[in-house]
């Protein structure tokens, strides 16, 4: 006999048309105790030096050129054809080859061979004296705290890199689960009453992460807006907080009836514990983007004060508030639009100096905040973009995509730091010291966290060797 008052109907009354955000975390929990014994234990393989990961992508691809790896020489050859340069070399078809060209005869992802000078200075910073743009006065500041890689590389030359530096797989591969999603499957929960994994921000095209693992590993994707902190989580009708968790707990003897029925049923049992989850989630969300107990000082570290700074300040505060409270990845993603903000194929001054003044106060004060309280060296915060801009110039006053040689940083959670590892040539085309590939940024990372990443694989899914990449111990 149908009821007359589903319990779907129910649920969503009580708040919870937010449930299927919960659920994903307890699948997971799910998933350890009933599949195959490869699965891990949510237990680290070795002593970790770090708890959490604050990943913060910059989309579209930024100058590496015009923010960690300054190359004067393209000031003293601007307007010159690279192959007039002593440099002609840095062209050889052979150093090109590693590329996969997803849209043959693109507009974007050519190679521009036109000179094109250096669009800001950089001035150097801290003890160890590492140049930074102008563009980033802040982290110059903080350099001492950062080590930069000048010497990634990637395969894709268009923004289906995006995906490659999340999951280390070309997209002519097929969807991979991306770094946060072996982060969240490799490791036990910090705090069961928050979602483990978090996307705060624009996502790129693929908007899953776990995929073969399943959804239990995608991240839960938070807006932060402290009005309206957590979408669908207040109840279409009033109520009480009393009579609100009577409903939660009437719902769970409902479910728990229906297990007696299927006592097999995974999802079931785990649908269940979602809603214990949804409960707190409901409660915990909104106190951590609440900054009103955040001092004067503190929300201007962050640049909350000032319009520019206002909105990635607010994710960077709430990423430290999260990583407090036990969550293990909160990825933050910066730049609008379908291929990202930073995709600066014209006006590249305009473009790159607006954006980084959004992003380069509020990460010095992450940092600063971060050491303050005793977090940096259990938190490890990352810098990356899917890859640099050319240095010849696209059109009058752009750059185009660049794959073969950019820089990303990391810092905290045994990371050294006021470090330079790797470096490109001498125009910044080819990563030739020490390169890396993406995957070797997610190797170190599991590495801090006491996991090896050879460990990390799912029945049934043979992994290739570069996709486990290498740590970088001359970081570590």
């Amino acid at each position: 006999m149908p009821s007359v008052f589903p319990r779907r109907t129910f649920m969503s009354h009580t708040g919870l048309g937010f449930a299927g955000v919960a659920l994903q975390a307890m699948l997971q929990r799910e998933a350890r105790g009933t599949e195959l014994p490869e699965f891990p234990d949510g237990k680290a393989h070795f002593r970790p030096r770090a708890k959490s990961v604050i990943w913060l992508f910059m989309r579209g691809g930024v100058s590496h050129m015009e923010s960690f790896d300054p190359k004067p020489l393209l000031n003293k050859y601007a307007g010159q054809s690279i192959a007039d340069t002593p440099y002609k070399h840095v062209l050889d078809p052979e150093r090109r080859k590693k590329v996969r060209v997803v849209v043959v005869n693109d507009a974007n992802g050519q190679q521009r061979n036109k000179v094109y000078p250096l669009q800001i200075g950089f001035r150097k910073g801290g003890q160890s004296g590492i140049e930074v743009s102008d563009w980033f006065p802040h982290l110059r500041d903080s350099v001492d705290d950062l080590a930069i890689v000048r010497s990634m590389w990637t395969t894709d030359d268009n923004h289906g890199a995006q995906v490659q530096f999340h999951s280390g797989k070309h997209m002519l591969d097929g969807r991979h689960p991306t770094i946060g999603a072996w982060v969240n499957y490799g490791l036990g929960s910090l705090n069961d009453n928050l979602p483990q994994f978090i996307n705060i921000g624009p996502r790129f095209f693929d908007l899953k992460d776990g995929h073969y693992l399943g959804p239990a590993y995608d991240a839960v994707n938070l807006k932060i807006d402290p009005k309206n902190p957590l979408a669908f989580a207040r109840p279409e009708i009033p109520m009480s907080e009393m009579e609100q968790a009577a409903r939660f707990s009437l719902a769970g003897k409902l479910n728990r009836l229906s297990a007696l029925r299927y006592p097999d049923d995974p999802t079931l049992a785990a649908r269940i514990k979602s809603y214990e989850l949804a409960f707190h989630m409901q409660k915990d969300v909104p106190d951590v983007v609440n900054f009103d107990r955040e001092s004067e000082a503190t929300k201007k570290m962050y640049g909350l004060d000032h319009e520019v700074t206002r909105p990635f300040g607010q994710q960077l505060l709430a990423a430290r508030r999260f990583t407090e409270r036990g969550v293990r990845f909160i990825q933050i993603m910066h730049g609008d639009g379908a291929a990202g903000a930073w995709d600066s194929h014209s006006k590249l001054r305009e473009n790159h100096s607006k954006l980084a003044a959004q992003v380069d106060k509020p990460i010095a004060g992450l940092i600063a905040d971060l050491k303050q309280r005793g977090l940096f060296e259990e938190t490890i915060v990352v810098f990356a973009t899917e890859f640099g801009r050319t240095p010849g110039s696209q059109g009058a006053d752009g750059r185009d995509h660049h794959p073969y040689g950019f820089s990303v940083w990391m810092a905290g959670g045994g990371i050294k730091g006021g470090v330079v590892h790797g470096s490109t040539d001498e125009l910044g085309f080819h990563a030739v010291e020490h390169p890396h590939y993406v995957t070797d940024i997610h190797a170190t990372l599991l590495r801090q966290l006491g996991m090896d990443s050879h460990r990390l694989e799912y029945p049934g899914r043979k992994r290739l060797e570069v996709d486990f990449g290498e740590v970088i111990r001359e970081i570590v």
